[in-house]
């Protein structure tokens, strides 16, 4: 007989994505098997079935929109699914055929049948104690976490401490182990389930060494065991192999589960690869994957059990750019990138246009941005800097020092004072490499210099060691050369820290991009007066914007908070830079 599957209540969503496909027409599926994975924006969750049967037609697509009641697919439902007579009713020559499929006690049935009820054989699978549940036990300060994989199947054999099931919050995901061994008679919980601290998870009929003396299980549990044996049936019938979730003889004869499989989807998967072995990764990886257009196919897992992790994700991407590998729809075959095509459009047809070539800098630099920005996990602070008093002694410096010809700007004052906070804070002046975190003795400055061919960041070295004068005059010698093309590439090489000041142009604020292999930069915007609080009335002030960029792998958002306030009362108050 023919059925449709539909879309079950999803909640608050009035229409989701369907971002996964999982089955294909003529795919053998079970009950609670995932049919496919929808996404909202705020989670993503697999859409059971909710009986077994052969797939008939499938009804959505990848990028369909879905809701509650729309049909998925079209199934011939199996004979597995229809109700079977009472065991106790059947006749006694068959209680001891299904007593082997449902039981452990192999052996003694394959010598010796004997016609026993099919509940005793369910009793001896596990042995003499009583039905268990599992619990969610204590998971800390989280309410609701969703369960994002079910590692046990019904029927499985599961051991203390063995991991049931991975639930995710939103800051972290964990394993729930079992909290005694014995064979799993049913599952609570399905992938997507909001589950808290007593949630039910499983129930166990604990393993005969664990069970302490008590009577035989009820004999209501004899049907359960019927069932389980009568829907294992038809798939030895077929001669398929079993699922990864089915049980497996051992060499004994001995009942035994094999890992189960995961199916954790991703959105782009290579055609060789069937639906149901998608790689393993929890869905806010998968989106991480999807944003960056990666085929989590070609991720290799360093995780728990080969989960595929954020880091795996980074990592994969900065391997295939490292090596030169092309991207767009082709991608897969050559690295896995598998971002679209960039749109073709024929621009004349709206109207008369120009095409004149990148230039050199703007396409190297254009190629370590979008490497950069991929690769490292920006982050931006904002704060702002009282520079009233700094200004009015760069103003007197000048006046000053109008014969010598040097002429202080602010960017002098922001390096020297960049190189206390950098002393004072010292993971601001180190790099990754692999899994060290590399600090340098040395504090060599960049400054993003405006030339007419494109940005370019020469490096003040020792910057440390020379004094506001001389800053000035280098960084004015450095941004004529730059102007003028001339810069070698030692003077643009070994920086520590980099600044770009946006200062002279306006803007309030923005997010410099990190220039790699550094962790942090300085964006600085226009200066502009504004009322400030003295505690009596308001003064007019001169604000200068300070916008830092930090690599959240290596500096988190307090150290940045901390390096820019330390930073804006330098500028505040020069004289702090001798202490």
């Amino acid at each position: 007989m023919s059925t449709e599957i539909k879309i079950p209540d999803i909640g608050d969503f009035s229409e989701v994505d369907v971002i996964e496909v999982l089955v294909a027409e003529g795919d053998v599926i079970k009950a609670e098997q995932s049919l496919i994975t929808v996404e909202s924006d705020k989670a993503s969750m697999e859409i059971p079935s909710p009986s077994a049967g052969t797939v008939k037609a499938v009804k959505v697509s990848v990028g369909d929109k879905v809701r509650e009641g729309a049909v998925i697919l079209e199934i011939e439902e199996s004979g597995a699914d229809k109700a079977e007579p009472p065991a106790a009713e059947k006749p006694a020559s068959q209680a001891p055929a299904k007593a082997e499929k449902a039981g452990s006690t192999e052996k003694a049935a394959a010598a010796e049948p004997k016609p026993a009820p099919a509940a005793s054989a369910g009793a001896s699978a596990a042995g003499a104690g009583k039905p268990v549940q599992v619990l969610v036990p204590d998971i800390g300060d989280f309410k609701d976490v969703e369960v994002i994989e079910l590692l046990v199947a019904e029927g499985d054999t599961v051991q203390a401490e063995q991991s049931l099931i991975t639930v995710e919050s939103d800051k972290a995901s964990m394993e729930i182990p079992s909290s005694q061994a014995g064979v799993v008679k049913r599952i609570a919980v399905k992938v997507g389930d909001k589950v808290a601290q007593g949630s039910e998870i499983l129930v166990l009929e604990p393993a005969a060494g664990d069970a302490a003396e008590s009577p035989a299980p009820a004999p209501a549990a004899a049907p359960a065991a019927a069932h389980a044996a009568d829907s294992a049936e038809p798939m030895e019938q077929q001669g398929e192999a079993a699922s990864p979730a089915t049980l497996a003889r051992g060499a004994e004869g001995v009942m035994a589960s094999q890992p189960v499989e995961r199916t954790s989807p991703t959105q782009d998967y290579a055609d060789d690869i069937p639906s149901n072995k998608l790689p393993y990764a929890s869905p806010s990886v998968r989106k991480f994957a999807r944003e960056l257009g990666v085929d989590l196919n070609r991720v290799p897992g360093s995780g728990d059990k080969g989960r595929i992790t954020f880091d795996d994700v980074r990592g994969f991407v900065k391997k295939t750019l490292a090596s030169g590998a092309p991207q767009g729809a082709a991608a897969p075959a050559g690295g896995g990138l598998s971002v679209l095509d960039w749109p073709k459009v024929d621009f004349s047809k709206f109207g008369p246009t120009e095409a004149k070539p990148l230039s050199r800098i703007k396409k190297i630099s254009g190629a370590n941005l979008h490497r950069n920005w991929v690769m490292i996990p920006h982050v931006t602070n904002n704060d702002q800097a009282d520079i009233t008093e700094l200004e009015a002694l760069r103003v007197a410096l000048n006046k000053e020092n109008q014969k010598s010809g040097v002429k202080v700007t602010m960017l002098a004052f922001l390096i020297k004072a960049v190189v206390a906070a950098l002393k004072k804070f010292p993971e601001f002046n180190a790099s990754l490499d692999g899994d060290n975190l590399v600090y340098k003795q040395y504090y060599h400055v960049g400054f993003a210099a405006d030339t007419p061919n494109g940005l370019v960041v020469p490096v003040i070295r020792d910057a440390d060691k020379k004094g506001v004068l001389e800053l000035a005059t280098e960084t004015s010698e450095l941004a004529a050369l730059a102007r003028e093309g001339k810069l070698s590439p030692a003077q643009m090489q070994g920086g520590c820290f980099s600044i770009s000041s946006l200062g002279g142009i306006g803007g309030t604020s923005f997010t410099p991009i990190i220039n790699a292999p550094e962790v942090a930069i300085l964006g600085v915007s226009r200066s502009s007066h504004m009322p400030v609080w003295d505690g009596q009335a308001f003064q007019p002030r001169l604000m200068l914007p300070l916008s830092l960029s930090y690599d959240h792998r290596v500096i988190d958002g307090a150290a940045a908070a901390r390096f820019n306030a330390y930073l804006a009362a330098l500028l505040a108050d020069f004289r702090r830079i001798a202490l």
